[in-house]
């Protein structure tokens, strides 16, 4: 009794612990793309090693494919040799390998659930920062360097100090016009970008257990831009629902009995926590980023904060905030004109993300002067977005509909900001330079939210709009 999730996976995937102190655990999903593997494979080539567990290693390439178009040979040389390179080095090791030529393709964080690789209970690594989204399946996933690819590759572990654990209940139910981004968004206001250092986050809550996998998977990918490890909510029926009849899922008595396990490892009712932190899902408004940080957000209902209204030790960077974005103290952030409207991500490039965007912007045009696109978060979204026909919608109201990819998230491709616009997004990071251009800026929201900021040209309270009260399917 008195257990949480957390320490609970921990303990069971636990080998031993090293005279580092740090924990050597078994890491039961490894999810590779092509960007970090390349030097990882390298090192096991000058050490004679093979990789361990090829069947526990699965590969996509998402952060460097373009999506205008995917033709073969890419244009940029660097993207070419890394395709090459996975291509080369999946086929050598024998390892599953989703690329452009299957019908799975896509972020790594969007197909590993969708093809019912995640599963509660897991340890899963991957070398990307956002590997936290798996936690939404009550598994703990862990962000890795090149360094640990190469050990989990090699022996199917790594070395880790344990986190401790701070449980974030979030009451009541969201509001029309508020959507799971708009939780996290606030979740790292309040506690700020280095405030889940050392732990781990577990979500629970009426608010949070009512939101669909989509959803938990928005708040869980987050985590990391709190500073926390892992963020993870515990497996419900809307998990078990979620997860049945996918791909790598068990089947039949195998999916019944998983279905016990999971239950098992949920946190207990009494379970034990290094803090609580405490938020009221009523009383949230739409979020936006002001600065240069996911911390620096605020409602559309509000003003940027002031130098002397903040703590001192967020005075500096808030400052610079200012300088980059060229805004004011106490301006309002609803009614800041917007260059682009960028849907997609491993944080919102989704079927529901898209399907909600959709909606808004049925029937309207993109304002004049605003570049909007639509990037899937896979080929698999993709294919049934257009079940549904939402690239129609889309296309139709003005926005250029893309090829399944990370885009410009991160804009290790041709999708890039140009000089100083401004970008509406849907993604995770509103850091300088994030987007493609030392001189671009970022405002970090809902889908929802871009989608209405694509409509007007600006920042705009999403609930203000009128759209169709129904789902465009």
């Amino acid at each position: 009794m008195k257990r949480n999730l957390f320490n609970t996976v921990w303990d069971m995937h636990k080998v031993t612990t090293l005279d580092s102190g740090q924990d050597q655990l078994f890491i039961g999903l490894h999810l590779i793309h092509e960007v970090t593997s390349p030097q990882a494979f390298q090192m096991l080539e000058e050490r004679g090693l093979k990789v361990l567990r090829p069947d526990r290693t699965f590969a996509t390439v998402d952060h460097i494919v373009p999506t205008a178009s995917q033709e073969r040979p890419f244009k940029d040389r660097l993207a070419e040799e890394m395709m090459q390179a996975i291509e080369r080095n999946t086929e050598k090791h024998g390892i599953e390998f989703f690329g452009l030529h299957t019908d799975h393709q896509g972020i790594v964080h969007i197909i590993g659930p969708e093809l019912g690789l995640t599963q509660p209970g897991m340890t899963i690594a991957c070398g990307d920062s956002h590997t936290s989204t798996h936690g939404a399946f009550g598994a703990i996933g862990f962000g890795i360097g090149t360094s640990q690819i190469r050990d989990v590759l090699a022996t199917q572990t790594m070395a880790l100090s344990r986190p401790k654990v701070r449980k974030i209940d979030v009451s009541g139910r969201l509001r029309p016009g508020v959507y799971a981004k708009d939780i996290i968004l606030k979740i790292i206001a309040e506690l700020g970008v280095n405030g889940g250092i050392g732990y781990a986050y577990e979500y629970n809550g009426e608010a949070i257990h009512a939101l669909s996998m989509e959803e938990r998977m928005t708040i869980c990918n987050m985590s990391i831009e709190g500073g926390a490890r892992v963020g993870y909510v515990n497996p419900d029926q809307t998990t078990f629902d979620y997860i049945e009849g996918r791909q790598y899922a068990p089947a039949g008595e195998a999916f019944d009995e998983a279905v016990t396990f999971w239950k098992s490892i949920a946190s207990d009712a009494d379970a034990e926590y290094d803090d609580v932190f405490n938020l009221d899902a009523d009383q949230l408004a739409p979020m936006v980023t002001w600065g240069i940080t996911p911390g620096q957000a605020i409602s559309v209902e509000d003003r940027i904060p002031s130098l002397r209204e903040l703590p001192d030790e967020q005075r500096e960077t808030a400052e610079k905030a200012l300088a980059h974005m060229g805004f004011a103290e106490r301006e309002p952030i609803r009614g800041k004109k917007i260059d682009v409207a960028f849907l997609g991500s491993c944080t919102n490039g989704r079927i529901s993300d898209l399907r909600e965007a959709a909606r808004i912007v049925k029937g309207q045009k993109v304002a004049k002067g605003v570049r909007a696109f639509v990037v899937p978060g896979s080929k698999q979204v993709s294919i049934q977005a257009e079940r549904e026909g939402l690239p129609e919608i889309f296309r139709e109201a003005g926005f250029d509909w893309r090829g399944a990819g990370c885009s410009m998230c991160l804009a290790m491709n041709p999708d890039k900001l140009n000089d100083r616009e401004i970008s509406a997004s849907s993604s995770n990071r509103n850091f300088v330079g994030r987007q493609g251009s030392p001189m671009g800026r970022t405002l970090l929201m809902s889908p929802a939210m871009v989608a209405a900021a694509a409509i007007t040209g600006e920042v705009s309270d999403v609930r203000e709009l009128a759209p169709s009260p129904e789902p465009v399917v």
